[in-house]
């Protein structure tokens, strides 16, 4: 009898409700995403070479539209930036507004981002990862599909550098308090807020359109930042 493939292999965090591209975007995979697109294959990407010097790399995964991961990288140019998206118009628009910017130090992968870290990534390559506004599954029957997991918070911490980072946003506080039981248990990591704390959201995170519009109505926001020590 086979070996029965790991939990995050056979339950996807995310369900493809792709809609149209515009021409832009259409363009902007075509013309663009083999400038600055990695395609995903079987060989383990020498980061350093892909992006041509060496530098801090971060991965965020699931960008959305890419407007947060434009504004981060255009702010910390001394950075690199690895942004995975399985949905195709987000992919289209960062990559324009990578164009319209001149942003040098940002590359994209449309794929699933589990794959991309067990196929792609090497062991203690990564300075840090985001994952921003992840899908909840807010129902219960649904709580399986979350991406933070046991499983994929212990691949995360094969591809992480000793002290990288693991930081995740979320503006649903049960999800919130989901990623904060699964890490207060993950084996390798410390909280930098402290033990059962969440941090005050960092600088270099900028605040969505979403996140404004949610602060007004007085909805909150959960951020966690967990550091890999061993």
């Amino acid at each position: 009898m086979s070996e029965e493939k790991p939990f995050y292999r056979r339950i996807r965090s995310f369900v493809k409700r792709e809609g149209r591209l515009t021409k832009g975007q259409q363009r902007a995979l075509e013309e663009l995403f083999p400038v600055y697109g990695f395609k995903a294959d079987e060989s383990v990407f020498d980061l350093n070479k892909k992006f041509g010097r060496v530098a801090v790399k971060i991965i965020e995964i699931g960008f959305g539209n890419g407007a947060s991961l434009a504004e981060i990288a255009k702010a910390h140019p001394e950075n690199d930036y690895l942004g995975i998206e399985v949905h195709r118009p987000g992919v289209g628009n960062l990559l324009l507004q990578i164009e319209k910017e001149h942003i040098q130090n940002i590359r994209v992968m449309c794929v699933d981002a589990v794959e991309v870290l067990e196929k792609n990534i090497a062991d203690n390559s990564l300075d840090a990862v985001y994952l921003f506004f992840a899908d909840p599954w807010h129902k219960k029957k649904h709580h399986k599909r979350r991406i933070v997991q046991q499983a994929f918070v212990q691949l995360l911490r094969k591809k992480l550098k000793t002290g990288g980072t693991f930081h995740m946003a979320t503006d649903w506080q049960n999800y919130a308090e989901h990623m904060m039981e699964v890490m207060s248990a993950a084996e390798g990591f410390e909280n930098t807020a402290g033990e059962g704390n969440y941090t005050e959201r960092p600088a270099y995170r900028p605040l969505t359109k979403f996140e404004q519009r949610g602060q007004r109505l007085g909805h909150g926001v959960w951020d966690l930042i967990y550091r890999k020590v061993a």
